[in-house]
């Protein structure tokens, strides 16, 4: 098998163990994070209705900075957004990435502006 194609699927089964115990509400929604090598995105999504409540990316930072730089500002973002809907506290959802680095950076954003996780 091809490594790329064994990483790929290592990842996806990560994802998978992940969301198998985690679901969103209307009141509490999922926080779900994905990051790639440039930017950081986060979704507020209710699980079950299926539809996103309030979405963030660190593409549209203006001060260019480093990388956990742009993943607390998305933190600052998603969070201020989810207050304008009303969401006082979601599910974190880290998909397949550790709760390090930029992933924690932007969980503890959220948190400091007063989104319970």
């Amino acid at each position: 098998m091809d490594a790329r194609k064994k990483l790929i699927q290592k990842r996806e089964r990560r994802a998978i163990r992940v969301r198998a115990r985690i679901s969103g509400t209307a009141e509490r929604p999922r926080l779900s994070v994905f990051r790639s090598n440039k930017f950081m995105l986060a979704q507020l999504i209710d699980d079950v209705v299926g539809k996103t409540i309030a979405s963030a990316t660190s593409k549209s930072m203006k001060p260019k900075g480093t990388k956990v730089a742009g993943a607390e500002f998305v933190g600052k973002a998603i969070a201020a957004k989810a207050k304008a809907a009303g969401v006082t506290s979601a599910v974190f959802d880290r998909g397949s990435y550790r709760y390090h680095g930029r992933v924690k950076a932007l969980v503890e954003a959220v948190r400091k502006e007063g989104i319970n996780i």
